[in-house]
């Protein structure tokens, strides 16, 4: 088996599901079916991945899936053995990405980005700024329009942004920079952005795609 790749000092890691029918994207499914949905799954997956692979031909990322479902020779089957894969393992999604945090910075990472794959507006133009602004903030945030964000961005573990969240609903953003303020961390904010997740937000992905 091929060795993955090392975490670089700027390190972006794509949270993501296996799209495994009945299983992802399961707010879609009124309306795509469940093979519909888990075909959308696998194509938003791919979208982003596209746009993160661009970003590393400019800037020195590495690049690492931290997927839920499926299994590690599935994921690398799929999206190729270039890429570091991690099970995002049990817990909410704060511990989830807490988890992934400690795993990069206690591995080299100095700016670590965290992006999910339900925002076709993210471009490398938005990611390359990400990183450029860690260097002088602690905290990067990508506001999404329904009160949660699509990129959180740090120099550094802080598991107090992910505790007592109420994940999934339009407090997301605001319990977050209430945290940040608490704890005097600079923050920088990014474009703010749609994510795709219930049935009237497909026309986003449509619009994006079709561009």
């Amino acid at each position: 088996m091929l060795k993955s790749p090392k975490i670089a000092k700027q390190h972006l890691i794509i949270f993501t599901r296996y799209p495994e029918p009945g299983l992802t994207k399961t707010r879609l499914i009124s309306a795509l079916g469940t093979v519909g949905a888990a075909h959308l799954q696998r194509q938003m997956t791919e979208y982003t991945l596209l746009k993160v692979r661009e970003l590393q031909k400019a800037i020195a990322i590495s690049i690492e899936v931290r997927f839920a479902g499926g299994s590690f020779e599935l994921m690398q089957s799929w999206l190729g053995n270039d890429l570091i894969y991690q099970s995002q393992g049990e817990g909410d999604l704060g511990k989830r990405m807490e988890r992934s945090l400690e795993y990069a910075f206690s591995t080299g990472a100095h700016q670590v980005v965290i992006i999910g794959t339900d925002c076709p507006g993210v471009n490398i133009q938005i990611l390359a700024k990400a990183f450029t602004n860690l260097q002088h903030s602690d905290i990067v945030l990508g506001p999404a329009v329904d009160g949660g964000y699509y990129l959180i961005g740090l120099q550094c573990p802080f598991p107090k942004l992910f505790a007592d969240i109420n994940w999934g609903t339009s407090q997301v953003l605001q319990q977050t920079v209430a945290i940040c303020h608490q704890h005097n961390l600079s923050i920088d904010y990014l474009t703010t952005l749609a994510d795709v997740d219930r049935p009237e937000d497909l026309p986003i992905w449509e619009k994006r795609f079709d561009a």
